[in-house]
Order: structure tokens, then sequence, then C-alpha cells
């Protein structure tokens, strides 16, 4: 069953940087690219750094912190020295609402 929350309006979301957006503790990175919105943890997995302080790229997120870089559409790392993925969420846009359900994420290649 599917639980889900508004994130944000889809009019506060650019093609140029990430979101940030702390729901329930947890901090996410909203992102607009070619049309479409994505969603991933806030938090680089390499270091301290806060993704939607990055720098954007096409579909790539560069992190503040180390310059290691993501691809936010999978979370897959694109870029040393990340090598851990990053928590991603399905969207789904409503009403102009970005919407999620916090508990279904996904990580590249988990099982």
């Amino acid at each position: 069953m599917s639980d889900l929350v508004a994130l944000c309006s889809i009019d506060a979301v650019s093609e140029d940087a990430a979101l940030q957006v702390g729901l329930n503790g947890r901090d996410y990175a909203v992102y607009l690219y070619d049309g479409q919105y994505y969603v991933t943890a806030d938090l680089c997995t390499h270091g301290p750094g806060f993704l939607s302080d990055g720098f954007i790229e096409g579909c790539e997120v560069e992190c503040p912190f180390h310059q290691g870089k993501f691809n936010f559409i999978t979370g897959a790392p694109t870029a040393a020295p990340c090598t851990e993925p990053l928590r991603v969420w399905p969207v789904t846009v409503q009403d102009g609402q970005i919407w999620i359900d916090p508990n279904t994420s996904t990580l590249e290649g988990a099982t």
C-alpha cells in the first residue's frame, strides 16, 4: 500500500539547482531534468555534503564536499570518491505537487 506525501510544489524546483526538502527527520533533494522530477537522499553517501548545495550538469549532481558525482535518476555514483549509491524515490506528480512514498526507496544494485 502506498503512503504518498507531498514534498513540494513543482514550481519550487528548477533545472539548474536541486531543492532541499526536509520531511520527518529526513532530507531529500528534488531535481528537474528534461521535464521529469526526481528525488534522492540529500546527504552524500561519501561525506557530510548536501547534494542540494551541489552543481547540476545534465542528470548528474556534484557533491560540494569532495566533488564526487551521482546520477540523480538512478542514484548511481559516477565520479570518485563516491562509490555508494544514493537512495532514490519514485515520484508522482499530481495537482502541481511532487509526491513520494517515504517508505519506498531503491538503491541501484541493491537486492
